[in-house]
């Protein structure tokens, strides 16, 4: 059995690499842990000898397939208890996270699947992101960042990049939600920053590092 630390290792790598399948180095890995490059490297060597990653200094670490069988069911289950929370225990979609880092670590083979069932074989979690199936397949989703838009068209608020909650709350205050219609009405050379129209034709001046978070389709 694997300890929370090293769980939360895999499902990092997985999330950052790609669904585990390409490299990603100690240094990109520890900015995302908020720990020592040091402790990364101590943790990978670790995980390499347990068959679960392939590490090497030079190239950084990827996933075996091993390893990606078990972040998957690890992101499975996160993002299964994230849209559990939201829709049968009333959380709003800034709350979820943190509790879904709980409890994503709960070991029970049956748990990812019957809360699968329960909540009817969703496609999302409420970031939109896609919710790997019992068989590890992820949906895939050709999007856009709100950045790489088009002026004048509408689009669809789809998933987001940043789930903290700073940055949903800042959303909610903005009445973005997912399924939210976006027009990109000018972009703003200066800084990236943009004006956009949102439903009930409410004018908002987003900045760059917004856009760049909201996946449109």
């Amino acid at each position: 059995m694997l300890t929370t630390i090293e769980e939360n290792y895999l499902k990092v790598i997985y999330l950052l690499s790609k669904d585990g399948k390409l490299k990603v180095s100690a240094t990109v890995i520890a900015v995302s842990l908020g720990i020592n490059p040091a402790s990364v490297i101590d943790m990978l060597k670790k995980l390499t000898e347990k068959k679960l990653t392939d590490y090497n200094k030079v190239n950084g670490a990827k996933l075996t397939i091993s390893g990606i069988k078990i972040a998957t069911l690890i992101v499975r289950k996160h993002r299964l208890w994230e849209l559990f929370l939201q829709q049968k225990l009333g959380y709003s979609w800034d709350e979820v996270h943190e509790i879904a880092e709980q409890l994503e670590h709960v070991q029970d083979e049956k748990l990812a699947d019957r809360l699968d069932e329960l909540l009817g074989f969703p496609q999302y979690d409420p970031h939109g992101e896609a919710i790997p199936n019992s068989k590890g397949q992820i949906r895939e989703m050709k999007l856009k960042t709100l950045q790489e838009v088009e002026i004048g068209k509408d689009y669809k608020v789809v998933s987001v990049k940043d789930t903290s909650k700073l940055f949903l709350q800042y959303l909610q205050r903005l009445h973005i939600n997912i399924g939210a219609i976006i027009r990109v009405v000018e972009k703003i050379d200066f800084d990236g920053s943009m004006v956009i129209m949102l439903e009930k034709s409410t004018k908002a001046t987003v900045s760059e590092k917004l856009t760049e978070s909201i996946l449109v389709s």
